[in-house]
């Protein structure tokens, strides 16, 4: 009976003990969350709600001017001089200016065939274009295809060159450097560049380089992307609503305004001597195509975007070769930004508005801005505040401005409106990926310089082909599995069921959404490749 009593007070004891450490622990976290946390927690908020500020005035801004040139103002045929070309009884086809057309490539199996075609199929005199396909190709079995389909077109009739290289020394910047060197090539008066899966209509230079030839004040003229597949699963309706975006608005607004916004790397026409005297093709960064737009406009050159004309191409439909491409695009903007502030700031031919344009909207706000706060504040604050829930977040914060971009955002894609919900959480998702890209360009770490190139499908045929195989095949783990994703959505899920039971603000219907999107994406369940166990 003593030794009862005995055991039974030492167990008092300890659960009395451990009732004290707890409730210790307790204090401490208070002191702790009170004196750090909610202090660090609330400035960091502010700094997402400035964020988040800038980039809503920035979305209405151009929206506004969209809109206000869709009603009031002209088309690019009234802006500029636009004269189509006539042949000439006494001068023949002379009258035409020289035109090379450049068609980088690397290991394009499925897609060479398509785009060689486009190119050689484009409406001008024989004797005044010059097709150049640049194959930088490492697969010894490709690259004999690719020469049998220039050798085809060649014997047709076509002035066709292939050019090959020994190293990939800049990858694409290098491969378009380099086939400017060549003497055919020096003669050319503009330079068409379509990447590997992009196909032209046959008027396109007809519709482009008039405005090139009759305006000596234009550098540039870019064409709008028309994807052939964006209905091949939700991930390609999710880019298509975001470049469509990008494309109606950012690009057209530029347009309008500065006659300045980033060139695409394809579907456009440059003016040789603006290519030259911009310092022509670097491949400082991963984004050699934004990198020569800066540099042109600093040299006061003007640039024209047709949204009315439009070049087929694809969609990564593979979430793999999707994030490469994402990583790409956003390091590389953030990166060119670090190595050019300076430069712009000392530029002395262009205006203070225009370098205040191109430092703070087109970079830091569209090209940091927009991928941080995405994350931080939607995927970081929201989820810590419900586990810290001194810290408020203002309704304005969290439902009006949020819905407000999302709204601008969707008008771009009206048949994709019933999706906004998936936009915004895959957006959401992917803005880690971007967030992460963006900081690595900031602060030049090891990856700053990545490029591997977007893997394509094809046509519609070998797609639906290649997509049955792609679903039969089993992954390995360490491809079918992102782990960043995964963890991210296990701890927003947490937080959401913490809401669920103890919080007030009532964030865990969004936050259950989020954290399935994260988890099915870590996962790999999205795109036309997905695991099949």
């Amino acid at each position: 009976m003593e030794k009862f009593l005995k055991m039974e007070f030492i167990s008092e004891l300890f659960l009395g003990s451990q009732d004290e450490i707890v409730g210790q622990i307790m204090v401490i976290w208070g002191h702790i969350k009170m004196s750090l946390v909610v202090p660090f927690l609330t400035v960091f908020m502010y700094i997402n709600l400035v964020m988040s500020i800038m980039l809503f005035t920035e979305k209405v801004y151009m929206a506004m001017v969209v809109a206000f040139n869709q009603l009031f103002g002209k088309k690019p045929e009234k802006r500029y001089k636009f004269e189509p070309f006539e042949d000439d009884i006494e001068q023949g086809s002379s009258v035409y200016p020289l035109v090379l057309v450049q068609v980088p490539m690397f290991n394009e199996r499925e897609v060479y065939q398509l785009s060689i075609g486009a190119a050689c199929g484009l409406s001008w005199p024989s004797d005044r274009i010059v097709i150049q396909v640049l194959d930088d190709s490492t697969d010894p079995l490709i690259k004999g295809m690719v020469q049998m389909e220039c050798d085809s077109w060649k014997s047709k009739g076509v002035n066709i060159h292939y050019q090959v290289r020994d190293n990939r020394k800049g990858y694409k910047a290098g491969a378009l450097k380099e086939g400017l060197k060549h003497e055919y090539a020096k003669q050319c008066e503009y330079v068409v560049i379509f990447d590997a899966d992009f196909q032209p209509e046959s008027d396109f230079l007809n519709q482009t380089i008039p405005f090139l030839h009759r305006n000596p004040e234009l550098a540039l003229v870019q064409a709008r992307w028309k994807f052939v597949n964006s209905n091949d699963c939700l991930m390609t309706r999710m880019q298509e609503m975001s470049l469509d975006y990008h494309f109606k608005v950012e690009q057209e607004s530029g347009s309008i305004t500065y006659a300045f916004f980033g060139f695409n790397g394809t579907a456009g026409v440059w003016r040789m001597a603006a290519l030259d005297e911009a310092g022509g093709w670097k491949d400082r960064t991963t984004v050699e195509d934004m990198d020569l737009a800066v540099r042109a406009t600093l040299k006061g050159w003007k640039f024209l975007y047709i949204g009315s004309l439009m070049v087929k191409n694809e969609l990564p439909s593979v979430l793999k070769a999707y994030r490469y491409q994402q990583h790409r695009w956003s390091c590389g903007p953030a990166n060119l930004f670090r190595k050019m502030f300076v430069e712009i700031m000392r530029n002395k031919r262009v205006t203070w508005w225009k370098k205040l344009y191109v430092l703070y909207s087109f970079f830091f706000v569209r090209k940091i801005v927009a991928h941080i706060v995405t994350f931080t504040l939607y995927c970081v604050v929201i989820p810590a505040t419900v586990l810290v829930p001194e810290v408020m977040i203002p309704r304005w914060g969290t439902i009006y401005i949020p819905t407000i971009i999302t709204l601008l955002n969707a008008v771009g894609t009206p048949r994709s409106f019933y999706l906004v919900v998936f936009w915004v959480l895959f957006e959401n998702v992917m803005s880690l990926h971007r967030t992460k890209a963006t900081f690595i360009g900031l602060f030049e770490t090891q990856r700053v310089n990545e490029w591997v190139v977007t893997e394509k499908q094809g046509d519609a045929t070998s797609k639906a082909k290649a997509a049955s195989q792609q679903t039969r095949s089993r992954f390995k783990i360490g491809e079918r599995i992102l782990m960043l994703e995964l963890c991210v959505g296990i701890v927003i899920l947490g937080c959401a069921c913490y809401d669920l039971a103890y919080g007030k603000y009532h964030y865990y219907v969004y936050l259950f959404l989020q954290a399935i999107a994260f988890i099915t994406m870590g996962f790999g369940y999205i795109g036309t490749q997905v695991p099949n166990s």
